[in-house]
């Protein structure tokens, strides 16, 4: 069984360096009641679970917080938090098959189309409303690939000092091996949420969302989509953020709620029932508005070390930023190409002069940062400039031709310098 395995084959934390505090590694519950403090739910059944204070890091109960087990949708949280900054939400991106191919059976979808474009904050939508294995997979190929991706989320993972996480698949599926806690998910619920695009995407309650091509007028169609967190509008000042459910994790759910000026976090990971994921999650919110102040923090949410937030997003994969400059078709007008092939042009040539004084200087490496610097601007033009949708013509394409005709007249000319 998927559960077992992976919550066995998980290396447990050593006692004395529990991320969090020592009292978050123990598997009782863990509260520490002053005078007036209300009493814990009685009903609560999850495997794992924690409330904590958004903004302080104080965990206020536990349960099991540093056990490892099987994430499900919830992992969507740390994909998003990984991918979300690296990708511009306007951007527009065809799907290729290849991209919908090996999802799991039985995997939740959005109901994307091959061969058809979405934008990038229809994906996310997709990610986060309709937990979409299809979004996530397509999101993952634009990032370089499902290798480079599940990678990068481990780095993340590592950088937030979430231990307890082993990534195999970026969307959550069951997968050998791929175990979460209910500590580390709530640390990537936390800083998603630090992050204004996430925010809104995880607190949508319905969208529209691309359909198909209609054979009958040629129009591109749309459907509804609604987010399936069933707390969502549902338990006063709930902001989101992340459900899931498999087989082998049964139900997971952490989720963010804000209440008189305080923020609270709550992760409950394999109750007895599927439904009991949401009771569970409301009734320890409700005791951690009324607990706040009355209880002596357990532990608490580790920090994200300031070199890691403050680190500049890795961008895609060789491969999947030129790909930006080809949607630049649907995103910039003919105006828009005439100043990038100018740009593009002018950075080229200076920088061949430049490389060619620097030569003469024996100053090579300062030569070539400043041949980078333009090749650089001429990958990612497309996003940059940050266009979005669809003006056509023929002088788009006539400057697009232009363009790569003096990507290629320039670079012949470095070749001749460097020789």
């Amino acid at each position: 069984m998927v559960l077992a395995t992976a919550a066995s084959a998980a290396v447990a934390q050593d006692a004395t360096t529990v991320v969090g505090g020592e009292r978050l590694g123990r598997p009782a519950v863990q509260v520490a009641p002053l005078a007036g403090a209300p009493a814990l739910p009685v009903e609560l059944t999850g495997r794992s679970w924690l409330v904590a204070d958004a903004t302080t890091g104080d965990v206020l109960a536990a349960r099991n917080a540093h056990l490892p087990l099987p994430p499900a949708s919830t992992l969507k949280m740390l994909f998003a938090d990984t991918v979300l900054p690296k990708l511009d939400r306007s951007l527009e991106h065809k799907v290729a098959p290849a991209e919908l191919a090996n999802l799991g059976v039985g995997s939740s979808l959005v109901g994307i189309k091959e061969n058809l474009p979405y934008r990038v904050e229809d994906l996310w939508r997709g990610v986060f409303l309709s937990s979409g294995n299809d979004a996530v997979h397509v999101l993952a190929h634009m990032n370089g690939g499902l290798a480079r991706t599940v990678a990068q989320m481990q780095d993340r993972a590592v950088a937030l000092q979430a231990r307890d996480t082993h990534v195999v698949s970026p969307e959550g599926y069951d997968q050998e091996g791929q175990v979460s806690s209910a500590y580390d998910l709530t640390l990537f619920a936390r800083a998603g949420l630090r992050n204004q695009d996430f925010r809104s995407y995880c607190s949508t309650r319905t969208a529209r969302f691309p359909g198909g091509v209609d054979k009958t007028t040629g129009q591109r169609t749309a459907f509804d989509i609604a987010n399936t967190d069933r707390l969502l509008g549902k338990y006063p000042g709930l902001i989101g953020v992340k459900n899931g459910y498999t087989t082998g994790a049964g139900a997971t759910f952490t989720g963010a709620a804000e209440r008189g000026g305080r923020t609270l976090l709550v992760t409950v990971m394999h109750p007895e029932s599927q439904t009991k994921v949401y009771d569970e999650a409301a009734s320890l919110l409700d005791w951690g508005f009324a607990a706040a102040g009355r209880v002596e923090p357990v532990g608490h949410l580790v920090d994200e070390p300031a070199d890691a937030a403050s680190a500049p997003a890795e961008a895609p994969a060789t491969g999947v930023v030129p790909h930006a400059i080809q949607q630049a078709h649907h995103a910039l007008g003919p105006a828009g190409w005439t100043a990038l092939v100018l740009g593009g042009a002018l950075a080229l040539w200076a920088a061949g002069r430049t490389r060619t004084r620097a030569r003469r200087l024996r100053l090579r490496p300062a030569a070539a940062e400043a041949v980078a610097a333009p090749l650089a601007f001429a990958r990612t033009g497309a996003t940059a400039l940050g266009g979005s949708t669809a003006v056509g013509g023929r002088g788009r394409r006539r400057a697009a031709r232009a363009l790569r005709s003096t990507v290629r007249s320039a670079r012949r000319r470095l070749h001749n310098h460097r020789a």
